[in-house]
């Protein structure tokens, strides 16, 4: 089963951590891994590589996990941007659960 958590802190979402393989398929033709995958790195990519923002990311691939953390102090387009993504992703992934419920759960965190 993959879990996703989604990090918040005072409704903010700071970040999330994907981890584990879905279980749906076997490796390598597993079609839910590889649209949670690419999810993944489409909000990476926007966040990091076309805005610019130098989120945290980081990966262990024999754990099959990622996890990214926005960076503090961004300026409100910015904000808002990465609310809508991280939002969308975490809305995304819901639906996947709907589909899925054995194979993807999604959580949230608030820090302490």
């Amino acid at each position: 089963m993959t879990s996703v958590t989604f990090h918040t802190e005072n409704g903010r979402i700071t970040g999330f951590d994907a981890i584990g393989h879905s279980g749906w398929a076997d490796e390598g033709e597993d079609l839910l891994c590889a649209s949670i995958g690419a999810a993944v790195t489409l909000v990476e990519a926007t966040v990091n590589d076309v805005l610019g923002l130098a989120a945290s990311v980081k990966v262990e691939e024999e754990r099959a996990q990622i996890s990214m953390r926005l960076p503090g102090g961004l300026g409100p387009a910015a904000e808002n941007t990465c609310q809508s993504l991280l939002t969308g992703l975490m809305l995304y992934f819901t639906m996947l659960h709907e589909e899925y419920p054995e194979n993807i759960e999604v959580l949230e965190a608030e820090a302490c």
